[in-house]
């Protein structure tokens, strides 16, 4: 499809915006998709071509955290993680069409809001690791491979479940739980952006311009978050949560949203 610069413009002010958010505290698709839609892609052009802008910011984040020394990238614990967020995301893309989409799109909202209750009255997030609850093979294989299944499968959210469970579960703190959820999230939608590209979804000008705004959003978003911490994660996270959660509920396809408009018709 053709697009003029314009667009092109629009798409890396977008990612600009969504990069910086999404290094921080995820959702990021919150901007970018509803932009790419307006630029003109169809909805499955538009998820597709968000996977390439996505990794593209992912990748920024996650070398900026690594350099900064809050991830560890030679570790196996590391690679570990990433590796069954990577399996468990193949695994959720061929499951597509035996899972019960509609019983999970309704349930979902409710489970980010639950994310966001956590971390607005839960225990208390510091920038200090705590005692980890699980072991890295266990916190792998019953932890960070459901949710890749999950973002193989259905995806929203996925990385505020990262981010709830390596804190709760793992005794990370603030800024090194967001540098691995970057590093797992990688992981899962490299599964989705190959798949996509190998059905030539991928809208390239579209991705590259996007891309381009995000890698620049991604390193200031990573920036910011290294210099303040747990001030910044623990309500940027909130602020994302809800936001997801209700645009989520409010969505056509979604039992609340049908029943409002329903009601206001």
């Amino acid at each position: 499809m053709s697009l003029s610069p314009e667009i092109l413009l629009l798409f890396a002010l977008a990612g600009l915006i969504a990069g910086a958010v999404d290094a921080i505290a995820g959702g990021g698709g919150l901007i970018t998709i509803p932009v790419l839609l307006l630029g003109g892609l169809d909805p499955v052009s538009a998820i597709a071509t968000n996977k390439l802008q996505g990794a593209a910011g992912l990748m920024v984040s996650t070398t900026r955290f690594a350099r900064a020394g809050m991830l560890d990238l030679r570790a196996r614990e590391s690679w570990l993680y990433a590796g069954s967020a990577f399996a468990g995301a193949v695994a959720g893309a061929a499951l597509v069409a035996f899972a019960p989409v509609e019983a999970m799109r309704a349930a979902l909202p409710f489970l980010i809001l639950g994310v966001a209750l956590y971390f607005a009255f839960g225990p208390q997030m510091s920038d200090v690791d705590a005692k980890a609850r699980l072991k890295p093979a266990a916190f792998a294989l019953g932890v960070a491979l459901p949710i890749g299944v999950y973002d193989g499968l259905f995806g929203p959210g996925a990385g505020s479940f990262y981010m709830v469970a390596l804190v709760a579960l793992t005794g990370l703190g603030a800024v090194k739980a967001v540098a691995r959820t970057k590093l797992m999230n990688l992981a899962s939608n490299l599964s989705g952006l190959l798949f996509f590209i190998a059905a030539g979804h991928v809208v390239w000008a579209a991705g590259l311009a996007m891309a381009a705004g995000t890698m620049l959003g991604a390193q200031i978003g990573a920036a910011l978050a290294l210099k303040h911490g747990v001030k910044l994660v623990k309500p940027l996270l909130i602020v994302v949560s809800l936001a997801l959660a209700l645009r989520l509920m409010l969505d056509a396809s979604h039992p609340v949203g049908a029943a409002l408009r329903a009601l206001f018709a």
